[in-house]
């Protein structure tokens, strides 16, 4: 049998912490984050959405991997004037932000990969 390397077994997301205050919602993920793990985030947003919060803190310091089902779940929540912040981003976070947006924000906000003078003219 040969062994590829590949881990394709789907990841685990754990909601390792659920807490409130007023409208605001803080939750800490630990775990990988793919599209076969996303589902209880995904029904706790929505979920706390119905329930009339407007806020979401979302920390992710304990998360080993995510791909784009993150940013798919995530990108409805501020809508409607809900706010949206994610605290204490892990390396894989912050890997899915650069690709998603091409800033990385540890460069002063200017497009990951850039090169060239930043000097004025």
């Amino acid at each position: 049998m040969h062994d590829s390397g590949a881990d394709n077994a789907p990841g685990v997301i754990v909601v390792d912490s659920c807490a409130t205050l007023g409208t605001t919602l803080f939750v800490r993920l630990v775990g990988e984050i793919d599209c076969y793990s996303i589902a209880p985030l995904r029904a706790l947003l929505a979920s706390a959405a119905a329930g009339g919060y407007t806020g979401l803190v979302l920390d992710t310091a304990r998360v080993a991997f995510c791909d784009s089902s993150l940013l798919a779940v995530l990108d409805w929540w501020p809508r409607r004037g809900r706010r949206l912040t994610l605290a204490n981003r892990s390396r894989a976070v912050q890997r899915l932000l650069i690709a998603a947006t091409g800033i990385d924000p540890t460069d002063s906000g200017s497009p990951a990969g850039a090169t060239g003078d930043r000097g004025g003219r």
